[in-house]
């Protein structure tokens, strides 16, 4: 019991540092991001919570100099597209769950999450029904910057600094790196090591303001 309340509380500094510390990095040192280090970044923020499991997110890993460089020319050039060791696309394809349904639901028999045709017969219908009655760019927006949110946060869990970014040309992008038109560009991430003091934090507005009880508007109180 002891172990595993220590291990609680280890998690849970860490993560209010990620959390409480994080700031959008304003420049980067050339410092490399080891291989398998990136590698376990990006296998941990895909357990990212997704509805039926569809995973329609694609983030496109940029490390070469030349690329950065084409990619930074599509983002308003921001001088830390180039300056960070790894810079992430994350994209979202609205309609990747019409051609991975039949491959999760597969996924989830070998694994024994769904524990029979029956009820992969009614994941699909249910899955099938919903997409096609929602606006599947929306769904996939929210599915992706879950996924988003997930990788950031656990860079900052492993030592390294972040900078979220939504300063860029969105057709520039695909037409830079060959992302289907179809899809849809929705924020870079650049990854590495702080060479700038982080700026001052800029604050946030209480519960009271952001927060309501029971029925909109009506404020929180703890």
């Amino acid at each position: 019991m002891l172990t595993i309340k220590t291990n609680v509380l280890q998690s849970t500094t860490m993560l209010n540092v990620a959390v409480g510390k994080r700031r959008a990095t304003q420049g980067f040192k050339p410092d490399p991001i080891p291989d398998n280090v990136l590698k376990e970044l990006l296998e941990l923020s895909f357990l990212a919570p997704s509805g039926y499991n569809l995973q329609p997110w694609r983030f496109l890993v940029i490390r070469d100099q030349a690329n950065k460089k084409r990619l930074r020319e599509a983002a308003m050039g921001q001088p830390k597209v180039e300056e960070a060791p790894v810079v992430v696309i994350a994209s979202a394809d609205p309609t990747a769950w019409r051609s991975d349904l039949d491959a999760m639901l597969e996924m989830g028999k070998r694994l024994g999450s769904i524990r029979s045709d029956e009820i992969a017969s009614a994941i699909r219908a249910g899955a099938t029904s919903y997409l096609e009655s929602v606006d599947n760019k929306v769904w996939a927006t929210k599915q992706t910057m879950i996924a988003f949110t997930h990788l950031m946060l656990l860079a900052e869990t492993y030592g390294l600094d972040t900078a979220p970014m939504e300063g860029f040309w969105e057709d520039k992008v695909k037409e830079a790196f060959g992302i289907p038109e179809h899809m849809l560009v929705l924020a870079l991430l650049a990854i590495g090591y702080a060479g700038k003091p982080d700026r001052p934090f800029g604050g946030r507005f209480d519960l009271e303001t952001v927060v309501s009880s029971e029925t909109f508007g009506r404020p929180l109180r703890l």
